[in-house]
């Protein structure tokens, strides 16, 4: 990344001037001229994480950050010469210092002190066993977030089964289900919700509207994968290796537990702060008029790398070598991310551009002709998309919508006249997050620690056909029971 923004600021001291006709508070963009040809790139990092491991594993495996730069370089510059350096100076600045900086960073601390938590002995992966791990961190994940949950729990799963020959199975659900559905309780679970709760939904509205989708799309999961891996255990033929230690069950790296708690409060607290983002004196950092980044949001930096700090101190060397921890799975999803970020910038803009924008049959299909909330398509329109664009932004896009459209921009309205709507809009943010690798940040990262650990794990296309023959099925029974 820091290639990508050394090369991109020397590009902005040559192209400068060229922004000039760009007035303070009129930066972003104009979505609705946006023309899709801007997305090539952003479906160029896209189509290269789904292919490249098929087509050229070992290129991919030493230069995909190079492929992630290209991609970034085939936005920017173009991007600078017809926008202008001033806007293309923006747009880095939003995105990185408001959006990535912060993302990478909670990643960052929930994957070091997650990774300082080490369950010693050994579990036996058989199904009981296996379904158990996934629904205890399907019921953690409304309250530690999906990523915290995801990140404490892949390593114990994928030393439970190290014996097996059939695990990617598991693998797959436990990002279904730990990295995704488990997250609906609660705005804590997913960034969407917590976005939503930021925007005035109350914080127990997702508890008592979402439990029952919640409970039916996870048990229906947890179900069909003790089935499945019932099945695949009959097939095994080894059998658990006793390594001799006798080591007992238990925990190591229990002074990580109150600094994964501290992660959950500099969140809380942050987003607080964040919510006034409106009031000047909240502000530490904007650029052209427009604020950036809050104060709020500032102090979570800083107290996650903190605790990030803190974490590497206080852990036993030993501890994270039992739990087979390195860097290479966050430095992956920095590398990525850091391009679909900025790629992603005008589809984004063109879905906020609403009726306006080239994305308008997806936008103008949630409404019908009446001016009605059509819930089903709220559901799966916010649900395909947030499958290939961050779920945040997408979920933002839909509850804008919404809002505008059907409560004349009142929370209150939106929540108690139309809560399916606002119900549609969460769950499909929520449970299509599974449906690809990118649809949610800790689904790369649980395949990157999968992957890291010898487990073949399936391509991009592979894991989306896991996704449409088991996720999909559910997710149509979803549609027509609650919408």
């Amino acid at each position: 990344m820091s290639k990508l923004n050394l090369l991109a600021l020397s590009l902005f001291t040559v192209l400068g001037s060229a922004g000039s006709a760009f007035a303070a508070g009129a930066i972003h963009l104009d979505g609705a001229t946006v023309s899709l040809v801007w997305m090539i790139p952003f479906a160029g990092v896209l189509l290269s994480i789904a292919l490249m491991p098929l087509l050229a594993p070992h290129f991919w495996h030493h230069h995909y950050g190079k492929v992630s730069l290209f991609w970034g370089l085939s936005f920017l510059v173009p991007f600078a010469l017809v926008y202008g350096g001033k806007m293309t100076l923006f747009y880095l600045l939003e995105v990185y210092l408001g959006e990535f900086i912060p993302f990478i960073v909670l990643l960052l601390a929930l994957f070091t002190v997650s990774g300082g938590i080490r369950l010693t002995g050994r579990l036996r992966g058989t199904p009981l066993v296996n379904t158990g791990v996934l629904l205890l961190g399907t019921l953690l994940a409304s309250w530690t977030g999906t990523t915290g949950a995801a990140m404490l729990l892949i390593r114990p799963i994928i030393r439970a089964n190290e014996w097996r020959t059939h695990k990617v199975h598991t693998i797959v659900f436990f990002i279904f289900l730990v990295a995704n559905v488990g997250g609906s309780l609660t705005p804590l679970g997913d960034p969407p919700l917590f976005l939503g709760f930021l925007k005035g939904v109350s914080f127990f509205w997702t508890t008592k509207h979402m439990l029952l989708p919640m409970l039916f799309v996870a048990g229906l999961l947890l179900v069909t994968y003790f089935l499945l891996d019932s099945y695949f255990f009959k097939k095994e033929s080894a059998e658990p290796v006793d390594d001799g230690s006798g080591e007992k069950l238990g925990l190591d790296g229990l002074w990580n537990i109150p600094l994964l708690l501290g992660i959950i409060g500099a969140v809380v607290v942050s987003g607080i702060w964040h919510s006034d983002i409106k009031n000047p004196a909240d502000v530490l950092f904007g650029a052209f008029g427009t604020p950036l980044v809050t104060k709020g949001v500032g102090l979570q930096v800083v107290l996650l790398l903190l605790i990030t700090f803190i974490s590497l101190k206080i852990t036993p060397k030993e501890t994270r070598a039992g739990n087979g921890f390195t860097w290479e799975p966050i430095l992956e999803v920095a590398k990525l991310f850091a391009t679909i970020f900025i790629t992603m910038v005008p589809a984004i803009a063109t879905l906020k551009a609403g009726s306006a924008g080239k994305l308008a049959p997806i936008v103008n299909s949630v409404t019908n002709a009446a001016g009605e909330p059509v819930n089903v398509m709220y559901f799966w329109a916010t649900g395909v998309l947030s499958s290939f664009l961050d779920n945040a932004p997408t979920y933002v896009v839909f509850f804008s919508t919404a809002m505008a459209k059907h409560a004349g921009d009142n929370v209150g309205v939106l929540m108690e006249q139309f809560p399916q709507t606002l119900l549609a809009i969460s769950c499909g943010a929520v449970f299509m997050g599974a449906n690809t690798y990118i649809g949610n940040a800790p689904n790369f990262m649980v395949k990157a620690i999968a992957e890291e650990n010898k487990i073949k794990m399936p391509s991009f296309f592979g894991y989306m056909a896991w996704s449409v023959v088991i996720l999909v099925p559910i997710l149509l029974l979803t549609t027509w029971v609650f919408f």
